[in-house]
């Protein structure tokens, strides 16, 4: 294969100014990757994609400049600095010589490729714990990241259909290669449609300030471990459409590429713990838009490759087969409205492992899990990890909270969602109102345990702080006091929880 100079120079370990025995290149189609044991040094290629613009030094410069900016606000440990490249005769180095650089390179802090959790997932070691600290992390992001005027005018339907058109305009030339044409124009349709349709709710979103500086990249290849903690790297610096989104945006692509390898309950663990850490469950009415418009890029960006004369072929045909599922998959999202969502209402006294369950019934089923402790904290305006004083638990407040579930509940189901009200839902007319307040049917979960399994579940959970709920064992007596039994008319499938749960057998049952 043929490099340019700079290339061949910086595989030969002496062009570092530091120990280097052994060199590794990784290239893209807008980079090359030079890993050399320590660290990592990243050069844009000269190219000009029109969404992407790095022909001429000065933009390569500002862009490393951008890359290193915006990737210490997720990964500081990880970027280190934007390094120059000097030329001396047919000779590079990173040394000063006295001239003007050649070129520019980001210098990041080099981790065991194994532990990308690209190479998680392939090893089956992705769990829902990784999941559960990127959808923490990035809600965090997301309420930090920076957001102006200029950055929300990229939110409006218009800015984003024009996203939308770029993509299709750029692929046009791979319909027959990873793509038919009726594909392509019922996906491009769908789009088309959703912006025409939904021009207030983009404006709404707007007003909400939920368009911000995001990271515009987020798949399992951009994620790492480092030093155990989830490391999110590689945002999109190029392009300011790609960056400056709706933070759904964001949420979608990650999502999105799970469900591409195969693994919606880990899309479903991240989407929830993103959902409750964020509070943002208006934004699900994007999912299946954003989902769409991620696969689509992620089926542009791999196609972009059987053009690059640098790629071996097999490199090629192995790219146009994943091409091909993924502009698949971006038009499979546009047809994937559930006919039959339903109302899953977890019942139990504190304790009883009605979160527990909870989850593992979202993630077989793709439900979005609601949990009361969460919208509580949320309504009253502190952090979730935040003990609650007793003001949080006045009638009002819980008033307020059981309305919150089902509205929730009823905009989601509206959208085609299976919902997980999860609470106590001791009395008979908290019930009764999602049941007549629904459209969709409503079964109940009910978790039981015996008072000293609970009392003990209660007394360890207060003791390593490892959940949000605030309830402690001394309310037990009080809640089975005035718990009200259920009526003829409701559906109730009891779970005992201290036995091992058939999740099939529980799936079935609320499915059939």
């Amino acid at each position: 294969m043929n490099f340019p100079p700079l290339v061949e120079a910086m595989l030969v370990p002496s062009f570092y100014d530091h120990p280097v025995t052994n060199i590794d290149l990784i290239q893209t189609h807008i980079s090359y990757v030079f890993l050399t044991g320590e660290f990592a040094y990243k050069v844009k290629k000269a190219v000009n994609f029109g969404f992407l613009d790095f022909s001429s030094l000065a933009q390569r410069q500002f862009f490393c400049q951008e890359e290193l900016r915006l990737n210490s606000r997720l990964a500081p440990d990880l970027y280190l600095a934007v390094v120059p490249i000097y030329q001396d005769g047919d000779r590079f180095s990173l040394l000063n010589n006295g001239n003007e650089p050649v070129e520019y390179a980001v210098k990041m802090r080099q981790f065991p490729q194994e532990q990308l959790l690209i190479n998680l997932f392939e090893r089956r070691e992705l769990t829902f714990d990784h999941m559960t600290a990127i959808g923490q992390q990035l809600a965090r992001f997301h309420q930090q990241a920076a957001t102006s005027d200029h950055i929300s005018q990229f939110g409006t339907a218009e800015a984003m259909a024009k996203v939308a058109e770029d993509n299709y305009n750029h692929t046009k030339t791979y319909i027959g290669r990873g793509q038919t044409q009726a594909q392509f124009d019922l996906t491009r349709e769908f789009t088309t449609n959703f912006f025409a349709q939904h021009q207030g709710d983009f404006d709404q979103r707007i007003a909400r300030h939920k368009i911000r500086e995001c990271h515009g990249d987020l798949h399992l290849k951009n994620i790492c471990l480092w030093h155990d903690r989830v490391q999110i790297f590689d945002c999109i610096e190029f392009n300011e459409p790609f960056r400056y989104s709706d933070v759904f945006y964001d949420v979608a692509f990650l999502f999105m590429d799970l469900e591409f390898r195969g693994r919606p309950d880990l899309a479903n663990c991240f989407l929830n713990v993103y959902l409750e850490e964020a509070n943002d469950y208006e934004g699900l009415l994007f999912l299946p838009l954003f989902c769409s418009m991620r696969a689509y890029i992620r089926a542009k960006v791999t196609s972009f490759l059987l053009d690059d004369p640098n790629i071996p072929d097999d490199v090629k045909a192995s790219a146009q087969t994943e091409a091909a599922a993924y502009y698949k998959l971006a038009y499979d999202y546009t047809q994937r409205a559930n006919k039959s969502p339903q109302i899953i209402l977890m019942c139990g006294l504190s304790g009883a492992g009605k979160s527990t369950i909870a989850r593992g019934l979202a993630r077989r089923l793709g439900a979005i899990h609601l949990r009361s402790d969460a919208l509580r904290k949320h309504l009253a305006g502190i952090d979730l990890r935040e003990r609650g004083d007793s003001s949080i638990y006045t009638q009002a407040m819980t008033t307020k909270t059981y309305d919150r579930l089902l509205q929730l509940a009823q905009f989601l189901t509206a959208e085609g969602f299976t919902v997980i009200l999860d609470a106590k839902y001791d009395r008979l007319h908290l019930r009764d109102q999602v049941r007549k307040g629904s459209q969709v049917p409503v079964k109940i979960v009910h978790c039981v345990a015996d008072m000293d399994t609970l009392v003990q579940r209660l007394e360890q959970r207060a003791l390593e702080k490892s959940d949000i709920a605030d309830a402690t064992a001394d309310l037990l007596a009080k809640q089975q006091r005035e718990f009200e039994t259920f009526d003829a008319t409701e559906a109730v499938i009891p779970v005992n929880t201290e036995e091992d749960i058939d999740y099939d057998r529980l799936v079935l049952a609320l499915t059939r």
